[in-house]
């Protein structure tokens, strides 16, 4: 039998693979958030690198920590998508424990006369986002050092004068925040031994004389004394906001004056003491009255810091602050990316 002759086989040309599925890279929020916490006002803005891309505001709400927790979620959710930020910086009233978040004692808001955590509380509505708390003047001192009017000074003290009276200070170019988180208070700074009752409850306290509660509080009781006044007028029966002076001032309001000018000189009095007390070269004014009331405020300021100087020729001015109302929160945007 003849041999079989053999088969060429053809060879299989090899399966082609199909392509590998790329999984989606998911990008890392970028996106920071800064609150400004204040005794009237919740006011947000979203940083993405050094440019502020949206801001938001609403009236701090009555009711407690929990109010407050929400109505700070509600604001930031009004900033845009949640899912883009990176994380939440919060500049808070009052004694704040360092790196906790902890509010310890928040007089000028209600429900506060105790330790709270914030952060946590906060973090939590916002689905486990980082969140990093500070004194709110600390965060503007920050925020007025790095940005705006204190810019070229390693040695200064942000003063804001709103419903209370705060102060940030920077000393060889770093936020000064002390061992128990109360570094620059100058609004518990004692003015007047034994003098009004602060909203702390001491008396004689700056805050008591040139913040606006303290300020509301006199002339409500002078014009129940008597005391003929276009402010209780202007404000009825709400709050006595630093416009409502601003107003009064303009229409030649005696006692409006006349509070003014207790401001203007216990200020002096306190900041010539912190002068005296650090070597400050440089005072940064803001906050609600100081803003309102402009220039001729702060000059009156800086006469009744110099008649008490004990250098008076020391290289030392007061200058207003360049942020205005978003001072805290731009502030509280750099203490988020510093975490």
């Amino acid at each position: 039998m003849p041999p079989r002759k053999a088969t060429a086989t053809k060879k299989r040309a090899p399966a082609k693979k199909a392509p590998a599925r790329r999984r989606p890279v998911r990008r890392r929020p970028t996106t920071v958030v800064g609150v400004d916490l204040g005794g009237t006002k919740v006011q947000a803005v979203a940083v993405h690198g050094d440019e502020v891309t949206a801001s938001a505001r609403r009236s701090t709400p009555a009711g407690g920590p929990e109010a407050v927790v929400a109505a700070v979620a509600e604001v930031i959710g009004e900033l845009g998508d949640p899912k883009a930020v990176a994380a939440v910086g919060v500049g808070a009233p009052g004694a704040i424990e360092a790196g906790t978040g902890v509010v310890q004692r928040a007089p000028n808001l209600e429900g506060f006369d105790h330790a709270v955590p914030f952060g946590a509380l906060l973090s939590e509505a916002l689905g486990g986002v980082s969140v990093a708390v500070d004194n709110d003047v600390n965060v503007a001192a920050l925020a007025e050092h790095c940005l705006g009017a204190g810019v070229g000074s390693d040695d200064l003290l942000a003063v804001f004068v709103g419903t209370g009276v705060g102060g940030g200070l920077v000393l060889g170019g770093e936020v000064r925040r002390g061992p128990a988180g109360v570094a620059g208070e100058i609004g518990h700074v004692i003015v007047k031994d034994g003098g009004r009752r602060c909203g702390c409850g001491g008396r004689g306290h700056l805050e008591a004389y040139a913040g606006r509660a303290g300020m509301e509080r006199t002339a409500r009781k002078r014009a129940k004394d008597g005391a003929k006044t276009k402010l209780v007028k202007l404000a009825g029966a709400g709050r006595m906001k630093s416009s409502v002076f601003a107003e009064a001032l303009h229409d030649g309001d005696e006692l409006a004056q006349e509070l003014v000018d207790e401001a203007a000189q216990a200020l002096g009095a306190a900041l010539a003491s912190a002068v005296a007390l650090v070597d400050l070269d440089r005072v940064v004014l803001g906050g609600g009255l100081g803003d309102r009331l402009g220039q001729h405020f702060i000059d009156a300021v800086q006469k009744a810091t110099h008649e008490r100087l004990f250098v008076p020729d020391a290289p030392f001015t007061i200058v207003p602050a360049a942020l205005g109302d978003l001072a805290g929160a731009r502030g509280a945007a750099l203490l988020a990316r510093e975490r």
